[in-house]
């Protein structure tokens, strides 16, 4: 069933805005995942603050040339059954939760990305930034290492603090 006009200035106004707060988009091929993996996923981004869109990818384009930093952003890979991760809370959130979810489906293909600065990601760059540990996940390993030698020092005063009592 086609689309009124209206309503594509509609999805285009929204995909626009949304672009336009995202800090990175990933997009993948989705063709032959069932209905219940596709609610696994979007399940899975709503989780970690990425909307999960599926929408033709000629509205997309539209919407890329409305914003600045997307007008010269290449879009010759935006072809076939896509489906588009748009994370705006934190830079690799989107590239992490398609990664995930590709590892255990195979179904499901990582094709590219581009940033908020509107330069394109390939399918490699992808994979590597879904790979990083998150913000969080690297603020708690140094601090893991800073207590790791404090914890140290305290087990050693410890044991010389009860051998001096004994």
């Amino acid at each position: 069933m086609a689309i009124s006009r209206d309503k594509k200035n509609t999805l285009v106004a929204d995909l626009t805005e949304l672009l336009n707060d995202s800090k990175m988009v990933v997009y993948a091929k989705y063709e032959g995942l069932t209905v219940a993996e596709l609610q696994e996923l979007r399940k899975l981004a709503r989780e970690s603050g990425v909307k999960i869109k599926v929408v033709k990818n000629r509205l997309v384009k539209v919407a890329m040339k409305e914003i600045a930093a997307y007008k010269n952003t290449d879009v010759s890979a935006l072809t076939g059954q896509l489906l588009y991760a748009v994370g705006s809370d934190e830079d690799f959130d989107a590239a992490k939760v398609l990664a995930k979810f590709a590892k255990t489906h195979a179904k499901m293909e990582l094709v590219g990305g581009f940033n908020a600065e509107g330069t394109t990601l390939s399918t490699e760059e992808v994979k590597t930034l879904g790979s990083l540990p998150t913000k969080n996940e690297l603020i708690a390993q140094v601090v893991d290492t800073l207590l790791s030698g404090v914890n140290g020092i305290v087990s050693g005063l410890a044991e010389h603090a009860e051998k001096a009592t004994a």
